[in-house]
């Protein structure tokens, strides 16, 4: 096997290992770091294996970050993007007077 499809699986793997960690940024410091690590591994296997592989890889790197991708396409047609959703109160204290008679 090839050493771009090896980087390329352990990429896979650690892209998995991030998704199941805890994050407050719902991951997308995570997401753009592997975009940054992602984007030369993706032109490594296309070098070596072929355009073929090369953009299978890169199918399977935009299933897995696939709200970067959608951002992305919604941003270049000029749609926009939905408002964050409000933060949810994580304790009681957190409530406002409004909040907690309800």
């Amino acid at each position: 096997m090839p050493t771009s499809l090896i980087l390329a699986c352990l990429w896979a793997i650690g892209a998995n290992l991030l998704a199941m960690t805890p994050s407050r940024d719902k991951h997308w410091r995570a997401a753009f770091c592997l975009i940054a690590v992602g984007i030369p591994i993706v032109g490594y296997v296309t070098y070596q294996t072929g355009p073929l592989m090369g953009f299978l890889c890169l199918l399977g790197a935009m299933s897995m970050l696939r709200w970067p991708v959608v951002y992305l396409v919604r941003w270049l047609r000029g749609a926009p993007v939905p408002p964050r959703a409000p933060r949810v109160p994580e304790a009681s204290s957190d409530l406002t007077p409004e909040m907690a008679e309800k």
